[in-house]
C-alpha cells in the first residue's frame, strides 16, 4: 500500500486528522533542508510536502516565492534536491509519507517516467502539481496510477462542480483543497467557504481532503479540522528560512520552524 493511503486509513480509524507542513527545498542550502526535514516528524508532522523551487510559481505568495528565488540563485539542481530528500527518507527510522510540490514544467522537462523513477527513488510517495490543468492531466494520471505514485491536484472555491469531478477522478492520495481565492500567505482561511467545498467533494470522492492556503494560526487549524482530513501549512514555516544564513541564524530558524509545527499540529489534535 502507498504510504499516503496507509496513513489516512489509519487516521480515519483513529478519527485523527493529518498535519502537513510544507518546506521549500534549497533555501538557504540543501544541508538546511535535510536538517529541517529530519526534525519535522518529531515536531508533529504526519505527512511532509517538499516544494521544488521554480522560477515562475503559479499560486505561491511572496514568502514562498522569495524562498524559491534564494534557492535558485544558488543554482539548485533537481537531482541534488532529490538526493537530499533521499538522504533523510532512506533512514531506517523514517516512516513519514513525503510528497513533492513540483511545477509540471519540471516533470515535463525531465520526462514523466524519468521523473517518477527519480521521485520514487528519493522516497516520495506522490506529487502535488499545482499548474497542471485537469484537461491535460490524463497521461500523467495514468502513469502515476500504474506506479501507485499519487498525483495530487488542487480544487479551489471557484472550481465548477463538473470540473471538480474531473479533478478528483485524476487525483490519488488526497485532494488538495484551496481554502481561499488567491495565493498562499497570510489570508485568513474562510471556514464557511471551506465547509461548502468539502461537503460537495465528499459526495464525489472517498479520497481524503486536505486544506491549505492561508492557514497560519492555531485557531484557524481548530476551525478547519471538522471539515477536512488534513491541514497543510507553508508560509508561516518558510518565512523563517530567510534568517538561516548564519550559524546562529540556522539554529534559531530551525527552532522556530519546529516550534510552529508543534503548536499547529497540537491544535489539530
Amino acid at each position: 500500500m502507498n504510504p499516503i493511503d496507509d496513513l489516512f486509513a489509519r487516521f480515519r480509524s483513529l478519527k485523527r486528522k493529518a498535519f502537513i507542513p510544507f518546506l521549500s527545498a534549497g533555501d538557504p542550502d540543501l544541508a538546511f533542508t535535510r536538517e529541517v526535514l529530519a526534525a519535522l516528524p518529531a515536531a508533529g508532522a504526519d505527512l511532509i510536502e517538499v516544494g521544488f523551487p521554480f522560477s515562475d510559481p503559479i499560486a505561491d505568495g511572496p514568502v514562498i516565492q522569495a524562498s524559491y528565488t534564494r534557492a535558485l540563485r544558488n543554482r539548485l539542481k533537481l537531482a541534488d534536491l532529490l538526493d537530499a530528500v533521499r538522504s533523510e527518507t532512506s533512514a531506517p527510522q523514517w516512516v513519514t509519507p513525503t510528497v513533492g510540490m513540483a511545477s509540471y514544467s519540471l516533470i515535463f522537462k525531465k520526462g514523466v517516467p524519468a521523473f517518477l523513477d527519480a521521485a520514487t527513488a528519493a522516497g516520495l510517495s506522490g506529487a502535488v502539481v499545482p499548474d497542471l490543468p485537469v484537461e491535460e492531466a490524463d497521461e500523467l494520471a495514468k502513469v502515476c496510477c500504474d506506479r501507485d505514485f499519487k498525483l495530487i491536484l488542487l480544487v479551489t472555491p471557484t472550481t465548477e462542480p463538473v470540473r471538480m469531478e474531473r479533478i478528483v477522478k485524476a487525483c490519488g492520495g488526497f485532494v488538495y483543497v484551496v481554502s481561499v481565492v488567491g495565493i498562499t500567505g497570510g489570508q485568513a482561511a474562510v471556514t464557511e467557504q471551506v465547509a461548502k467545498v468539502t461537503a460537495r467533494l465528499r459526495g464525489m470522492t472517498p479520497l481524503p481532503l486536505c486544506v491549505g492556503f492561508g492557514v497560519s494560526k492555531p485557531e484557524q487549524v481548530r476551525a478547519l479540522k471538522d471539515h477536512c482530513d488534513g491541514v497543510i501549512v507553508g508560509s508561516p514555516l518558510v518565512r523563517h528560512f530567510e534568517g538561516a544564513t548564519t550559524p546562529d541564524g540556522r539554529v534559531q530558524a530551525k527552532a522556530n520552524i519546529v516550534a510552529t509545527v508543534r503548536e499547529l499540529s497540537e491544535a489539530l489534535r
